[in-house]
């Protein structure tokens, strides 16, 4: 089955996609992901690791960057197959039109990039300066608010206590509090776990970040797909039911779990590729 999955934007000419779970690392290295995105932009297009000087089996964040029109949406499809987990759909290809002419001297195709993991954290595509101020695992609220969620056994005694109503993530919680209010909430709900009668009750704080946003915005989403606005231009999330991960992709690239990104021509026109092949139920036994 064919989905579409709306659209991106790169108004910097370089479009990423990207592992979501380090995706902050790259800040911390002497050059962006959207200065190394430039380079390998230009080259054609190009996979990115860290650390660039280490063997594979010591990369913890990775990337493929490739130029895109910079003045239009570019829209996005995923093709689907069946989790092995539970027979829900699960991306087996996605694709991005570029919105730039296929070169002639590239001939037919398919261009190899590289190999990507699939992230345990979701993956991210989007323009290379946008992702440069993505705020991910951990981070600061990006708009004052936090959102305290708490579910396990107890969970209806506390809500007869600290109230709040379903969510789509979560039996029950309060969305959209300021943060000092939610960090209160939280705290208290923490120390009615501790002296008792909650004990198994779990407890969530999660200040607004880009990424509990996206994680928030495609949890009833048959994907997990969502799109956020991060510094005026759409960012895509993909996500992977974590039942599904570990019977597909657990161990990513340690385990040899990746796949080929590559850019392929269609009616004139460039497409980034990745290609996650169905579940081989046999070559996993």
């Amino acid at each position: 089955m064919t989905h579409s999955l709306g659209s991106v934007f790169a108004p910097s000419g370089v479009l990423v996609l990207a592992m979501a779970g380090a995706l902050g690392c790259w800040a911390d290295t002497e050059r962006p992901l959207s200065a190394r995105g430039l380079d390998a932009a230009r080259a054609g297009g190009g996979h990115l690791h860290l650390p660039e000087d280490g063997a594979s089996g010591d990369w913890y964040c990775e990337a493929v960057a490739v130029p895109a029109a910079a003045d239009r949406l570019l829209p996005v499809r995923a093709e689907t197959a069946h989790s092995p987990f539970d027979g829900g759909p699960t991306v087996s290809v996605l694709e991005v039109d570029l919105g730039t002419p296929w070169p002639d001297e590239r001939g037919p195709g398919p261009v190899h990039l590289g190999e990507l993991p699939v992230d345990r954290c979701g993956m991210l595509l989007g323009d290379a300066r946008a992702l440069d101020g993505f705020v991910g695992l951990e981070g600061d609220s990006v708009d004052g608010l936090a959102d305290v969620t708490y579910w396990g056994r107890y969970q209806d005694d506390a809500h007869a206590e600290f109230g709040g109503e379903p969510t789509a993530f979560g039996p029950y919680g309060h969305l959209d509090l300021p943060l000092a209010e939610a960090e209160a909430l939280a705290a208290r709900l923490t120390a009615w776990v501790e002296q008792g009668p909650g004990k198994g009750l779990v407890v969530s704080l999660d200040p607004h970040s880009h990424y509990h946003l996206l994680h928030r915005a495609g949890w009833d989403r048959p994907l997990l797909d969502a799109v956020l606005d991060i510094d005026g231009c759409p960012v895509l999330s993909l996500d992977w039911d974590q039942g599904d991960h570990s019977t597909r992709h657990n161990g990513e690239r340690a385990a040899g779990q990746v796949y080929p990104a590559t850019l392929v021509p269609r009616d004139g026109s460039t497409i980034l590729r990745w290609t996650i092949p169905p579940y081989d139920e046999e070559a996993a036994e």
